[in-house]
């Protein structure tokens, strides 16, 4: 089985180069982040003629998230136990879903601004709600192969930014930050770290000042299973074709690719 997470960046603008990339890399299951769109507005009619079934968690603002697949979705959870608000809004920033026996999340972190900002203090609870979420999986489905995947806006180490030195003062290296990662390798989940294709590790390159070009990338879409997860995989790689072009994603996708018994 093929598994997928792709920040798309608005899912109505990029339709069409998500209909090509489910032709070409043929996956069962997709995560989607950054819809920008309600619900209703979700684009099913090509999604569907590709093959595939949606489900969906937007409101049409800055959020959204999805899992499409081809092999069915049960159990559908929106939203994290505990999710904390922003302004007010439980924004749409998590599912949930079995899917062919295998339990998968789409994830879209809260950015954080600025260390300090409202926002930030904002990511961090989030994060708490993100561990009560995964330790209330690993009870109730403790044979199941679990992973949690999407843009997490935290660069594990340094060496997952082009140059660390650019990141002093600011978000998504924080110790606090990746704190919150390691929360959650100490409930029993491990990175599934993938290959890339041209040596680097990176999975978002900024629209500005030619930084897909110059390599001046961030590693922020992550993926963090199970045992009964991570000793599935065959291969993990990052598609930076699909971040090339015009009209692409400032994100690539993240690919996992199951030896299912």
């Amino acid at each position: 089985m093929r598994m997928a997470t792709w920040n798309v960046n608005s899912v109505g603008a990029r339709i069409d180069r998500v209909v090509e990339w489910l032709e070409s890399a043929q996956p069962d299951v997709v995560a989607l982040q950054e819809l920008k769109c309600t619900d209703e507005a979700f684009p099913h009619v090509p999604i569907q003629a590709a093959g595939y079934e949606a489900v969906t968690h937007g409101t049409g603002r800055w959020n959204g998230v999805a899992i499409l697949t081809r092999v069915g979705a049960t159990d559908v959870v929106r939203g994290l136990v505990g999710q904390p608000e922003f302004d007010g809004a439980a924004e749409p920033r998590a599912i949930g879903a079995t899917c062919n026996g295998v339990r998968v999340w789409s994830l879209y972190c809260p950015n954080g601004r600025e260390p300090g900002h409202d926002h930030y203090n904002y990511k961090l609870d989030w994060f708490k709600a993100l561990n009560t979420t995964i330790a209330g999986d690993l009870a109730q489905y403790p044979e199941l192969p679990l992973a949690y995947i999407g843009d997490y806006n935290i660069a594990p180490t340094d060496a997952d930014v082009w140059d660390i030195e650019k990141f002093v003062d600011s978000t998504h290296v924080t110790a606090a930050e990746r704190a919150a990662l390691t929360d959650i390798q100490e409930l029993g989940l491990t990175e599934v770290m993938p290959r890339s294709l041209k040596g680097e590790p990176y999975t978002f390159w900024d629209y500005r000042n030619g930084s897909f070009h110059r390599g001046w990338g961030m590693r922020i879409d992550l993926v963090y299973a199970n045992q009964a997860f991570t000793s599935l995989v065959s291969d993990a790689y990052v598609d930076r074709d699909a971040r090339k072009g015009k009209g692409a994603s400032d994100h690539a996708p993240v690919v996992v690719d199951l030896d299912l018994p």
